[in-house]
């Protein structure tokens, strides 16, 4: 039963943790917005990806070292003898004493050497059953021959380890790792631009809110009037002082005034919920604003200078539009770098086998070397000089985009400037306005209640009140609006 008890309060708690009512000003707002946005996420993930990619291009400076190894297996063997050499080798000593037999001269004079001497013809024809021997021993040596100079060619091994060192690459390397680090500070700005937005949206977003939940008010206490004056006009005519079509008038105007206040209500859940998104927030939490009273609106103003040329040093399109135009300036050098000689560092460390520096034999076999490599471009069919004028063009758009946004900017910053004034101006107005207004309906109550002014006097008087009413509460909130856009224009801190 105990444990069911302190279930119970859990879940009491709990649920009245969820729904409690949440406190929030401007700023924490803005926190909060600022904290959950995606597009801030995916600005700073990019910001990660363009400082990664600036390391990456740096390291383009450095040597680079890399191996490779293969396999081949070759259908036919390298064979340094043709077939006739090989049979002539082979056949080397049958071949000598076929000549030997076979030349005229050389028997001749063997012939007259036996005849002038005839003791050597022993020895002559010792030597002449030796023949056959020694043709053996020839094709042998032939055979031999003809085995050292086969090479097993079939199944070859091949291993390297190269390091280079670039010396000069037309200035490719170099325009390549400044491009990365522009192309990093313009991820920057991008974030910074999506930053303000964010905050922009915000703001927006909270003073729509502050604005609803004080039109509530205000149609709540409209509708509080009508339904007052309602119940005396229905007294009234219970007396006989008034007439059934002045009751019905002020029927009238309490349906509107009942069917505005829940147009308002309606506006002001989606606009909380509105609000509640771009926090972070669930849809269904209760938020209340701390300037959600209308006498505690409290208009802000930016006292900074308003020039153009302030602008255009704070805003962050700007710099961004302008760190494009650098990049492609850059990547224009890079497409013309192909104009020019690439001169490279190369040492490398050779391995193979069968081996090429000991007589092809089976085992593995290294050697090294270290040179210098130059490619020097020829004919391309003119691809370099077309990549060259793209990038170039890429470049003049980006020139003609800072133009154009440099006298958008011109534009917005005086439209700004106007706005504040007028908005200053229209608040004037509707403070004074509303002064008369209530004046009116102060004196429009009491003739009333002596009965020197009429029904109808009295709705439009309360008419003009709530209309002055809203103009004034309208006029604060644009006050506010007009801030926030001279500020976002500016390219100025929130």
């Amino acid at each position: 039963m105990r444990v069911r008890v302190l279930f119970v309060l859990f879940l009491v708690v709990a649920v009245g943790t969820t729904h409690a009512q949440r406190v929030l000003n401007i700023d924490s707002c803005r926190a909060l917005a600022l904290a959950q946005n995606h597009d801030l996420q995916m600005g700073a993930l990019r910001v990660e990806k363009a400082k990664y990619e600036h390391e990456a291009a740096f390291t383009n400076y450095l040597p680079k070292l890399s191996a490779r190894a293969a396999y081949f297996y070759n259908g036919r063997n390298l064979e340094l003898l043709s077939e006739e050499q090989r049979e002539r080798l082979t056949n080397l000593g049958t071949r000598t004493t076929e000549k030997l037999g076979q030349n005229t001269t050389l028997k001749q004079a063997l012939l007259k050497l036996a005849l002038d001497k005839p003791e050597l013809i022993p020895t002559l024809m010792a030597m002449k059953d030796q023949l056959p021997l020694m043709a053996e021993q020839l094709n042998g040596l032939g055979t031999s021959m003809v085995d050292a100079l086969h090479f097993d060619m079939q199944n070859v091994t091949l291993g390297a380890v190269t390091l280079t060192q670039p010396i000069y690459m037309g200035g490719k390397i170099t325009a390549y790792n400044r491009a990365t680090a522009l192309a990093a500070d313009l991820a920057r700005s991008q974030e910074e631009t999506t930053r303000r937005d964010v905050v922009v949206s915000t703001d927006k977003a909270y003073w729509q809110v502050i604005s609803l939940v004080n039109k509530q008010q205000l149609a709540a206490h409209y509708l509080g009037l009508l339904q007052k004056l309602q119940s005396d006009i229905e007294k009234m005519v219970e007396e006989g002082v008034a007439t059934k079509s002045d009751l019905l008038s002020v029927r009238v105007k309490v349906n509107e005034a009942e069917m505005s206040l829940a147009k308002v209500e309606d506006g002001l859940n989606l606009s909380r919920m509105l609000l509640c998104q771009i926090c972070g927030l669930p849809l269904d939490t209760a938020v209340r604003l701390v300037d959600e009273g209308l006498e505690d609106i409290r208009p802000h103003r930016y006292e900074g200078a308003t020039s153009v040329e302030s602008a255009y040093t704070q805003r962050p399109e700007l710099r961004s539009l302008d760190l494009g135009v650098q990049i492609y300036r850059e990547k224009m050098k890079i497409a013309r770098s192909a104009y020019f000689p690439q001169v490279a560092l190369v040492g490398n460390f050779l391995v193979t086998n069968p081996s090429l520096y000991n007589g092809f034999e089976k085992k593995f076999g290294w050697n090294w070397n270290v040179g210098v490599t130059l490619s020097v471009p020829i004919w391309n069919w003119r691809e370099t000089t077309y990549k060259t004028r793209a990038a170039r063009a890429e470049y003049r758009e980006y020139q003609e985009k800072l133009t154009d946004v440099r006298e958008k900017i011109e534009m917005q910053v005086t439209q700004a400037v106007a706005r504040v004034r007028e908005s200053d101006k229209r608040l004037t107005m509707a403070e004074r306005n509303l002064e008369r207004a209530e004046e009116n309906l102060r004196y429009a109550n009491l003739g009333f209640q002596e009965g020197v002014i009429t029904v109808s006097k009295v709705l439009e008087a309360q008419t003009a009140w709530m209309s002055a009413r809203s103009e004034r509460l309208d006029a604060k909130i644009d006050v506010q609006l007009s801030d926030v856009n001279l500020r976002r224009v500016l390219g100025v801190e929130f």
